[in-house]
């Protein structure tokens, strides 16, 4: 008997290999342990794509805060996580580049920075110029794979969108352009798998020399135009600055327009 041609099509369609690099985030106003908003945005989209095998891949020490962590991203529909342990001040890249060459998968996707720690946002770089591979940052959506080559939707300043391709194998990063991740779920984070694989250890000589202390509260920003739609983003795209009860100074003296400026800096939070 002859297979069927749908049948037979099915069982020859590739399966996309993502790995989604997860990290232990940190509640802005508890403090406690939580899976990292961008992450889990990652972790959303990377289940969005069509005959996509998803793994999660953490590189870090395995505690009680890292597991509450891991266990919020596998709440999200994921049957196991590996966990590439590293103790507190080891540099991480290299230990991640190894494991991501063995697992050789063709997308990796890691949020814009972590929520915690050295939180730079340069480990996609590092992995990238380690790897060899392209990057594209703040992504919005994966659009399609095709042929191993893929379609992005990259989020620009303004509600913008610019759509580009990268050829796979490719590292890319969402921020919040990327659409909210869903609620973990008790159940399958409790039933998830957190495997743990050692590996060598490669110390962060630069980070010994750091001196870090509590941060401070950061000037007041400006307003940041958030649009979650298409006609949203067009508008604010096509909108002009608008007056806020500015004051034009005309014919005054030095001292004049610079007691100006204080005062404006003084009551926008700038200055104190």
């Amino acid at each position: 008997m002859q297979p069927d041609a749908h049948e037979t099509g099915a069982n020859t369609e590739a399966v996309l290999e993502v790995a989604v690099l997860v990290s232990v985030g940190r509640h802005p106003l508890t403090g406690r342990a939580r899976r990292a908003d961008q992450d889990a945005r990652g972790v959303e989209l990377a289940k969005s794509l069509d005959r996509a095998h998803v793994t999660l891949l953490h590189a870090g020490e395995f505690d009680a805060e890292s597991e509450s962590a891991m266990r919020g991203y596998l709440g999200m529909g994921l049957p196991a996580l590996t966990l590439v342990e590293q103790p507190h001040g080891a540099d991480v890249v290299p230990a991640l580049a190894r494991a991501l060459s063995d697992a050789q998968p063709q997308l990796v996707i890691a949020g814009g920075r972590a929520e915690q720690g050295e939180g730079s946002g340069l480990l996609p770089y590092l992995l990238a110029e380690r790897l060899g591979w392209p990057l594209v940052s703040g992504l919005a959506d994966v659009e399609k794979v095709e042929h191993g080559v893929a379609t992005l939707l990259q989020a620009l300043p303004r509600g913008q969108r610019r759509r580009l391709q990268v050829r796979l194998p490719a590292i890319v990063t969402v921020d919040a352009a990327a659409s909210a991740a869903r609620q973990s779920a008790f159940g399958p984070a409790r039933r998830g798998e957190i495997e743990v694989e050692p590996a060598a250890v490669a110390w962060d000589e630069a980070q010994e020399e750091w001196s870090v202390s509590p941060a401070r509260k950061r000037p007041k920003r400006l307003k940041i135009v958030k649009a979650t739609s298409a006609r949203e983003r067009f508008k604010a795209a096509a909108a002009k600055a608008e007056g806020g009860g500015g004051q034009v100074l005309t014919d005054v003296t030095p001292e004049q327009g610079a007691e100006a400026i204080f005062k404006l800096l003084k009551e926008e939070g700038i200055l104190r």
